[in-house]
């Protein structure tokens, strides 16, 4: 904390442009087609644009407050293994709704319930899939090195951007599939992420 407080006190606006600036451009491209904007992109092309992105932005506020806090010892607060495990169960829960939805007259009912638990499902999902995940560690390695408020901000928006477009191109998706289609690609994609989760689980035991 000490340092934090250390970096407002002498802020300079050119290093903390440029150090965001950075920031966000290093983990922008560190983030395109990551696992994260897949769920989100997902998730968007079968429910509401604005608990899909909420869930997302709070998740990425976590991870990188926790990373810019804690630093280098962020990747020990929780075991691997029961990482790995949660991710695996998570996904494989939302990949055999997925797929189990079938398109009748009860779509009006899961649309209801589901908008009202979507954020929570997307804010735990990319939470687990990022925690100690390449992404945040890079978040750790440049805010040790630089500003950490800087560096904050920037891989923050950067985050926030990649999911947006994630959101992007999973509306403009729906709007081209069948929705029986697409809750059969969501519910492989999810099952597929799964099943990657419990290897890594199998490797770290």
């Amino acid at each position: 904390m000490e340092y934090i407080t250390n970096a407002f006190s002498n802020l300079n606006w050119f290093d903390v442009t440029a150090v965001s600036s950075s920031s966000f451009l290093l983990i922008f491209a560190a983030e395109m087609g990551d696992k994260s904007q897949l769920v989100c992109m997902v998730l968007a092309a079968r429910y509401r644009t604005l608990p899909v992105m909420l869930g997302a932005t709070f998740a990425f506020l976590l991870l990188n407050t926790l990373a810019v806090l804690f630093g280098a010892s962020i990747a020990n607060l929780l075991p691997e293994v029961y990482v790995y495990s949660i991710m695996a169960i998570l996904f494989a829960v939302f990949g055999v709704h997925a797929l189990r939805i079938e398109e009748d007259k009860n779509d009006e009912k899961e649309a209801i319930r589901t908008n009202r638990s979507i954020f929570a499902g997307t804010f735990s999902l990319i939470t687990v899939a990022e925690f100690g995940d390449k992404t945040q560690l890079a978040v750790v390695a440049l805010s040790s090195a630089s500003l950490p408020i800087a560096v904050w901000f920037g891989s923050t928006f950067a985050l926030i951007t990649t999911s947006a477009l994630g959101v992007w191109a999973g509306r403009t998706i729906l709007l081209k599939m069948p929705i029986t289609i697409l809750h059969r690609i969501s519910g492989i994609i999810f099952i597929s992420l799964a099943l990657f989760a419990a290897y890594k689980t199998y490797l770290v035991i």
